[in-house]
């Protein structure tokens, strides 16, 4: 018979903070100061008890600091789509943003634009006693159902018009597209065509102002935009359409994907970009680098979105920062993009 240890945690059960003030040798009072980083706690102390969180795989329960401690330091983000790469990236951002401060993220995403949906998806995440709350939902129903529910919490939105006042934050939509389109018309085109997104987008709205804006500025004559859904399958059945009168040098779709599938169906109709056609996109993916061509894009600095809006979110804009809401999206110039062929 061997005098070994009881075992701290059973493997049955997620451990507790009394198994890891019995492993470091203190009181659970300790371990609770050193989890709430009360001051005046010896530096071997604290050591001790964080290695014995690491090695219990120990995590602490939010909800129960947060009756504790009347601070959840969590931030909600009410999310109407995580499939687009533009919200996506957004919430990646703001999550390594709020991490670096030391606050968790949690995401509620909208099931369609009913005002009953989105109240419901608002009323979950206070329900978490969230400190802050991101809105990456830019349908003008949000907006509105959020300005008739007086909250009484910070908020930053993400939109790109600029309407929210010093509460917004956004990546200059109109801008982005005018210089996606500047770029054909310095090429030489005349013939340009915008394939636009959703019409209740407020980002889709704002691109295809922006490309309007920069075809009036230029005196070139514009048609209709066609209105599409983000999606490479609608790019493709866009292509389709558009070529069966070819009467366009280039295209400038409102983002990336659809690009891709207009670059499908004009090489299923044996035509060449940019040989024939010029295509520019909108947004960057990781992935524009390597159609082929690669894409010419509007890029959104979205790692610079993330940490403004926890900053802007938490009050913690470095002392004499100027506060800009707006931030400048720049142009990358691939392959996808040329002069027009002589006719």
């Amino acid at each position: 018979m061997t005098d070994e240890p009881e075992p701290v945690a059973k493997k049955s059960r997620a451990p507790s903070m009394h198994d890891v003030a019995r492993l470091a040798g203190v009181s659970h009072q300790t371990v609770s100061r050193v989890i709430n980083d009360a001051p005046n706690i010896r530096d071997e102390t604290k050591q001790r008890v964080l290695d014995s969180m690491e090695q219990l795989q120990y995590r602490p329960n939010r909800a129960a600091r947060a009756l504790v401690t009347s601070r959840s330091r969590t931030i909600g983000i009410l999310s109407a789509s995580r499939t687009n790469y533009g919200p996506a990236a957004s919430i990646q951002a703001i999550e390594d943003a709020a991490n670096a401060a030391g606050y968790a993220v949690t995401t509620a995403n909208i099931h369609g634009f009913e005002s009953t949906s989105i109240v419901r998806a608002i009323d979950r995440l206070l329900d978490q006693a969230i400190e802050g709350l991101v809105v990456i939902a830019p349908q003008r129903r949000v907006f509105d159902t959020l300005a008739g529910m007086a909250l009484r919490l910070p908020i930053v939105t993400l939109q790109s018009t600029g309407t929210d006042g010093d509460r917004s934050l956004s990546v200059d939509q109109i801008m982005g597209a005018r210089l996606a389109t500047r770029h054909l018309i310095e090429l030489g085109h005349r013939s340009i065509y915008h394939l636009a997104g959703p019409q209740d987008w407020i980002e889709a709205e704002a691109r295809m102002t922006g490309f309007l804006d920069e075809m009036n500025a230029q005196d070139m004559p514009t048609t209709a935009p066609f209105l599409g859904d983000w999606t490479a399958e609608f790019g493709y059945f866009a292509g389709r359409e558009l070529l069966r009168v070819r009467d366009f040098t280039a295209i400038f779709a409102a983002n990336d994907q659809m690009a891709l599938g207009l670059m499908h169906a004009i090489r299923d109709a044996r035509l060449d970009v940019p040989g024939d056609i010029s295509i520019v996109g909108f947004d960057d993916i990781p992935d524009a680098a390597h159609f082929w061509p690669p894409l010419t894009t509007v890029r959104q600095d979205f790692p610079e979105l993330g940490r403004r809006c926890v900053a802007l979110l938490l009050g913690g804009l470095d002392a004499g920062e100027q506060y800009d809401g707006i931030i400048a999206p720049t142009l990358v110039v691939r392959g996808s993009t040329g002069p027009p062929l002589s006719r």
